[in-house]
């Protein structure tokens, strides 16, 4: 990356990071190019030199956020997915500390992003990530658990809300209870349901 690419980099960095604190105060409706330029630290015209709209901006924060997500976690996301159909069934239990441990560090690194995305999520377009990640890994996965296709939207509503009810009460308490300890309850409901 030559000189000239690193700081419109930065720039873009600078204007995302902006962009996600205003977004934590107030609803994206109201978020102006005026606002995201003067804390960011940047003119307007260097706003309309990387987006044509703000919308072009949420887009790019929002696959910043997934893009981060993926690179945390430690298997290698397309190999998982093309063993999928063959796999023994108890490497399919995603809810292990293999898996959640690499995804709550994430959380609690990035509480302040994450809180918001949470919070935002229909704006940040995070509800169309989760139909991602239902289409392509939870429904295979119920399929080969033998759970009848009319109750997949059921089971995925429970397990998601209630995964996602433990971190946000996790988040709203800033993250100090451990990961493990996090881990330790999340695995306790599945156990009991």
């Amino acid at each position: 990356m030559n000189r000239s690419e690193s700081k419109y980099f930065a720039t873009a960095v600078r204007m995302d990071e902006a962009f996600l604190e205003l977004l934590e105060k107030k609803d994206f409706a109201y978020i102006t190019v005026k606002e995201i330029c003067e804390k960011a630290g940047v003119n307007r015209s260097t706003f309309y030199l990387h987006y044509e709209t703000v919308s072009d901006l949420l887009a790019e924060c929002t696959q910043h956020i997934i893009d981060k997500f993926v690179e945390y976690m430690p298997h290698d996301t397309i190999e998982f997915l093309e063993k999928l159909p063959n796999r023994p069934l108890e490497e399919l239990y995603l809810i292990t500390p293999e898996y959640l441990t690499p995804y709550l560090n994430f959380v609690k690194e990035h509480s302040r992003v994450f809180r918001t995305s949470v919070e935002q999520a229909s704006v940040l377009g995070m509800n169309d990530a989760y139909l991602a990640l239902n289409r392509h890994i939870f429904m295979p996965i119920l399929d080969r658990f033998h759970i009848p296709p009319s109750e997949h939207k059921y089971m995925m509503t429970f397990y998601i809300n209630g995964l996602m009810g433990i971190v946000n009460e996790w988040l709203k308490d800033d993250c100090k209870d451990s990961v493990e300890y996090i881990i330790s309850v999340m695995r306790s409901c599945i156990a009991n349901h």
